[in-house]
């Protein structure tokens, strides 16, 4: 109760704060972090002096950069390097009006170079923000962000639809996308200063093929990712990223949008499944789609030479279009079989001198989770060992478009919901959770938390760093399911002190108890969810009624 209580001050701090954030006259977003470097990207909307300053205990600042003059909403890319591998920075921005003397100076900021093998940390995913249209709500967003902030990731990444730019992607001007990625900044700037940020292309990103062959240089695709890239520093291959090593032309040079690294012993993949899709359709679908064999043939090799313990795979979503997880995993270029049934297995004529579909690379390397956005709702699945995980919505204040749209394309594990997905990575194990986040004035009752995890799994054995999948599922099952009249419950401790809930999927609550049977007789047909809390666990567990 304590860590929700600290979680949903710090929500309301963030909500009711967040003009006053805003207004403030600069942002600062990290990326590309190494094992020696990191990317400050800091932009004024004034024109200013200013430099950072640096070291490796708090307070006490040993290095410093050049002095920066800005450009007015420009950013200047400060490139921090000879730093040292696995260790903790504290740093702070000092900055001036052209013209004055005295230096202001910002709290102080943190970041981590490189995890070193054997590490623990944390990084956390979230997805399709849509803030520019009615699917995402500003305030809900602040929230989800402070949630975040809350879990002190060593980075974050986005799934994609961040930047909404192919809503009009024939009429679309340079000027009106410029806009909608420069609106980013000041809600990432609020945590970024202290997390580095990747970005992941999504649909809605229009950086596809497609708009790219339309009368280029003057297109959506060419505009959205040179202003991407003019506002966020994503990496490109170097001695520490591997990725896209082509350069384009019409001054956009390497597109910063597919590419891989090592943090501590985890392996990370973001994959770009747009930009070279098909060159005929904006949404191509069956064969049609492609991931295109450079960025296939890169995959493999990543993946086949990768030592790593752990392996992360991200991209907005499987094949770039439709809906739902393991179902498509089995089909065309990412499964190698025709059609809805899977039952014609067709890739070696559709993709002649390929070695194997995507999902077979990701069986044959150890892949441990495949993380996707797009459907806008939570999901977790398993095929062939290996985990198909939907990312919610970050910004969804109705906590149900993507459950009330998309959930049936999932198989199992499937809720609605805002919020983040925050991974812990040890030697031992990886522990997923999904981290839900409320409104304030949706957490008045007391049945919804902010910050509350409404779902838990794990890789490996995580005894040692906190509750496990196993002891989740363990303390308590329910049966029947789906169940007719009585419920009951049966839990490992029957001394264990517990209290149930149920909620309907619009989220209101239908009884609560803290009997180990319970009569449904009464309640309509329909998916319900129980929530079940001990003094040291808490759970969801789906449930049907059918009478």
């Amino acid at each position: 109760m304590k860590i929700n209580l600290q979680k949903a001050i710090i929500a309301l701090v963030f909500s009711f704060c967040g003009y006053a954030i805003v207004a403030q006259t600069h942002s600062i977003i990290l990326g590309r972090p190494t094992d020696t470097s990191i990317t400050a990207s800091v932009m004024f909307d004034q024109k200013i002096q200013f430099y950072l300053e640096y070291g490796t205990q708090t307070g006490i600042y040993t290095q410093t950069t050049s002095t920066y003059t800005t450009v007015i909403n420009t950013p200047d890319e400060v490139e921090l390097t000879a730093l040292i591998p696995n260790t903790k920075y504290y740093y702070r921005l000092r900055y001036r009006m052209v013209g004055t003397s005295s230096f202001l100076v910002t709290p102080e900021y943190t970041f981590h170079t490189q995890r070193a093998v054997g590490s623990t940390f944390t990084f956390t995913i979230e997805s399709d923000e849509h803030l520019y249209d009615k699917k995402g709500v500003k305030n809900m967003y602040d929230i989800t962000l402070a949630n975040q902030a809350a879990d002190k990731p060593d980075f974050m990444i986005s799934l994609g639809d961040i930047f909404g730019d192919d809503h009009e992607p024939f009429t679309v001007t340079s000027e009106e996308l410029d806009l909608l990625h420069r609106d980013y900044r000041p809600f990432l700037g609020k945590i970024c200063h202290s997390i580095p940020f990747y970005v992941c292309l999504g649909n809605h990103e229009g950086e596809n093929d497609y708009y790219y062959s339309l009368s280029p240089p003057d297109n959506l695709c060419v505009w959205a990712t040179k202003w991407r890239k003019f506002y966020y520093p994503n990496p490109y291959p170097n001695s520490f990223y591997t990725g896209n090593t082509i350069n384009e032309p019409y001054n956009i040079g390497n597109p910063e949008n597919y590419y891989a690294w090592t943090w501590g012993n985890a392996l990370f993949v973001v994959l770009d499944v747009y930009r070279d899709q098909c060159d005929t359709s904006a949404k191509p679908g069956g064969w049609s789609w492609t991931l295109g064999f450079p960025q296939y043939t890169w995959l493999k090799n990543t993946l086949e030479k990768s030592t790593a313990q752990y392996k992360f795979v991200f991209a907005h979503h499987i094949r770039g279009q439709g809906r739902g997880g393991i179902t498509n995993a089995k089909l065309y270029e990412w499964g190698g079989y025709d059609g809805q049934g899977a039952t014609i297995y067709n890739f070696s004529n559709k993709r002649p001198g390929w070695a194997k579909p995507i999902h077979q690379l990701f069986i044959d390397n150890g892949v441990n989770i495949f993380f996707q956005g797009h459907d806008h709702v939570f999901a977790h699945e398993l095929l062939d060992g290996v985990t198909y995980q939907a990312v919610p919505m970050a910004a969804d204040s109705t906590y149900e478009i993507g459950k009330l749209a998309n959930a049936d394309a999932y198989t199992s594990d499937t809720f609605g919901g805002a919020g983040h997905i925050r991974v812990l990575v040890s030697p031992s194990c990886v522990k997923v959770d999904f981290v839900r986040a409320y409104l304030p004035a949706d957490t008045i009752t007391g049945v919804r938390l902010n910050g509350e995890v409404a779902f838990t799994y794990t890789i490996g054995n995580c005894s040692t760093t906190g509750a496990t999948e196993t002891i989740q599922k363990e303390f308590v099952t329910i049966f029947p399911n789906p169940v007719k009249d009585n419920l009951i419950l049966n839990f490992s401790n029957e001394n264990m002190s517990h209290h149930i809930k149920m909620v309907d999927a619009c989220g209101r609550i239908i009884m609560q108890t803290k009997s180990n049977v319970i009569d449904v007789s009464m309640i309509p047909n329909g998916v319900y969810f129980l929530y079940v809390y001990s003094e040291k666990n808490q759970i969801v567990k789906k449930l049907c009624i059918s009478h």
